[in-house]
């Protein structure tokens, strides 16, 4: 297998797969077929047992998801067939993620118990495996109604237009996707198409990502589709691995019902998927973009603006990661008020109960699922307008890092999970990230003015952190200065406060004084 090359986005246009019939395959192949019932399957059998792809590289994993009876494996069926029975759990992520953690292969390719695929079919989708190894190949497919056929026919069919009047097959809406983005090399967001019913990816990425979520019920193929990308996968559809479903999909069926079916699943786990998160107020699974602040060397105040600054942005669809050493704090006797991690511990108590934010010890690579991550100086607090400029900016293009360059030398930044799962993947030991990201995906460097933008006029500072002209940050209540003035000095009753103001304090403190 050649090394991993660096493609841009997700155009595979650099790679060459070997012609169909023209090559030795070497790479195993483990066929995962989660089956409930299985009218159909001796149809499939039938057809993976004519498949061009060598036998000895290809076992076929028939997953009973709870059938009643029991699956019995028909007679024409691949050499190396095995039945796996599920245990525990049910659905089809379930017996998915049954079947390849049984898998002996280095490829596991996806295919439903009611498709009957191509001769060409395995080997179609496998030969792009032997190229690179961090792709995700899709497999044509087409609905008919299933015909009166017998297995036999099915084995010794040279084509499927033998079996099936492919004029009258209802094409399937990905292959309109997949023509009109250049086979995909041009599209946004390509996992919209992997829709689970023929997929082929290494093992070893399957197991990566976690495998099928088993909450997931319905879109359980969009969703782990979803986290391949973040993942940083290349989504290759092959025109020639071609297939019929025996039925019409659920949609055609009933397309109302199947719709809202999906939606809670794929609102709250897909958050690119903005128009199904329009509820105001609410809450989701995987947020949008993940704000990571480092607090290690911040006090308690500056981290409190800085986190009420992330949680009140006009985009609310985000959380909140405090990295600093938590861990070390222990909660056996101390002093109190004389503890040397007084500040640490005043943070870990302030956040520790908010579900918004969550405190960790060290960054993970990338913030996947979530699809952004935004890092930058604890003491320079977003803007209302920060984040949502950001993505903004970065979807127009889908730059993989926007960095925002500040006056005083620093930078914040918005990650994409996508570019970063792509660069560690191709990434030697101690290889810069943002250097392979400025050729998959680009890395854009920008002023911050447009995301930190001025104060209205007569107000008493501006918001964006600028600097002055001797070339440090103004005291703002952004810039770094004010954080630092904020870490260093007590607090006091201000002498601008009104009398109303005034008693109000003083009642507070009175009140606080006469508690101890």
């Amino acid at each position: 297998m050649n090394a991993r090359p660096a493609m841009t986005q997700n155009d595979f246009s650099p790679l060459q797969p070997p012609e169909l019939g023209a090559w030795t395959p070497a790479r195993s192949v483990s066929v995962v077929i989660p089956a409930h019932g299985g009218p159909h399957l001796d149809l499939t059998l039938a057809a993976l047992a004519a498949q061009t792809y060598p036998g000895h590289l290809l076992e076929v994993l028939v997953v009973d998801d709870g059938s009643e009876p029991p699956i019995r494996l028909p007679e024409i069926r691949p050499d190396n067939t095995r039945l796996v029975p599920v245990r525990t759990g049910w659905g089809i992520s379930n017996a998915v993620n049954t079947g390849a953690n049984a898998a002996d292969g280095e490829i596991i390719q996806r295919l439903d118990a009611d498709m009957v695929p191509c001769r060409e079919h395995i080997e179609a989708l496998a030969r792009w495996h032997h190229v690179t190894d961090y792709l995700v190949t899709i497999g044509m497919k087409r609905f008919v109604e299933a015909p009166p056929l017998t297995a036999g026919e099915v084995f010794r069919a040279g084509d499927l237009g033998e079996l099936f009047d492919l004029d009258k097959a209802v094409a399937s809406s990905t292959e309109a996707t997949i023509a009109k983005t250049d086979g995909l090399r041009k599209s946004r967001n390509p996992y919209h198409v992997c829709t689970g019913p023929t997929v082929a990816l290494p093992r070893e990425v399957f197991h990566a990502v976690g495998g099928l979520d088993p909450t997931v019920l319905r879109g359980e193929d969009t969703e782990f589709a979803y986290r391949l990308a973040m993942h940083g996968v290349v989504f290759v559809p092959d025109l020639e691995a071609r297939a019929v479903h025996l039925g019409l999909p659920a949609q055609h069926l009933d397309r109302e019902r199947a719709v809202r079916a999906v939606e809670p699943y794929l609102a709250h786990r897909v958050p690119l998927r903005r128009d199904l998160r329009k509820d105001r107020g609410r809450r989701w699974l995987v947020p949008y973009v993940e704000i990571v602040l480092d607090v290690t060397d911040a006090s308690e105040a500056v981290v409190r603006r800085a986190v009420a600054a992330a949680l009140d942005g006009k985009l609310q669809d985000v959380a909140v990661t405090l990295v600093g050493p938590w861990s070390p704090l222990h909660d056996g006797r101390r002093s109190v008020l004389g503890d040397p991690c007084f500040e640490l511990r005043l943070m870990r108590d302030l956040f520790a109960h908010d579900e918004r934010i969550r405190l960790i010890d060290e960054a993970a690579p990338t913030p996947a699922p979530a699809p952004f991550r935004y890092r930058g100086p604890v003491d320079v607090p977003l803007h209302r307008a920060t984040l949502e400029r950001m993505v903004e900016d970065a979807q127009k293009d889908l730059t993989g890092v926007l960095v925002v360059d500040l006056p005083d030398g620093r930078a914040a930044r918005l990650e994409r999970t996508s570019a970063l799962g792509r660069a560690l993947l191709l990434a030697e030991p101690g290889e810069d990230l943002d250097e392979i990201i400025a050729t998959t995906h680009g890395v854009r460097h920008v002023a911050p003015d447009r995301y930190w933008p001025p104060a209205p006029a007569g107000t008493a500072a501006s918001a964006a952190p600028a600097a002055s002209s001797a070339g440090q940050a103004r005291p703002t209540m952004a810039a770094p200065t004010a954080a630092k003035a904020a870490k260093a000095a007590p607090v006091t009753v201000p002498d601008t406060v009104g009398p109303e103001a005034e008693r109000s304090l003083l009642g507070r403190l009175k009140s606080a004084l006469r508690s101890n």
